[in-house]
């Protein structure tokens, strides 16, 4: 497995101090992100699913712990939005230029509106998606919001 990719990259780029981890993907795990946390043995509200969201039928990434749901009323509202809908796997691989199990909210092909749980601030460093299956990185969430020009906001 490649240790570098477009989200670690852009990670680089933005000169962010980061760690990679490996981790045994399982395309058969019924939530992606709970099965990273367990498989790394992190605490599954450090490590943060991706999610690809439609507001008002505009694309936007969402960035939320693996072991909570995000409230679609709140995204929508934090986007200044009416309604918000998940994105269609085949749609979220095109805007993302990423494969389902490897969306990173870094390097994405099509830069789109992110939003940030404000959750993720109450751990010092955070895992999330390093752009392909079974590879996280791990930074503070204060450099994600960063990188990203995340939104930070309540989504759960």
């Amino acid at each position: 497995m490649s240790k570098t990719t477009r989200a670690t990259q852009a990670l680089q780029q933005a000169g962010v101090s980061f760690t990679v981890h490996s981790y045994e993907y399982d395309p058969n795990a019924e939530r992606i992100g709970l099965q990273a946390a367990e498989a790394m043995g992190a605490d599954p509200n450090s490590v943060l699913k991706t999610l690809m969201v439609l507001v008002d039928g505009r694309p936007a990434c969402v960035v939320v712990p693996s072991d909570k749901e995000v409230n679609l009323k709140k995204l929508a509202a934090a986007l200044g939005g009416k309604a918000a809908q998940m994105m269609k796997p085949a749609d979220a691989e095109r805007v993302t230029g990423y494969h389902v199990g490897g969306i990173s909210p870094f390097g994405q092909k099509k830069r789109v509106p992110t939003l940030l749980e404000q959750s993720a601030f109450a751990h010092p460093k955070v895992f999330m998606n390093g752009g392909q299956r079974g590879l996280q990185v791990k930074l503070t969430p204060g450099d994600a919001a960063s990188v990203l020009g995340a939104k930070v906001a309540e989504l759960i």
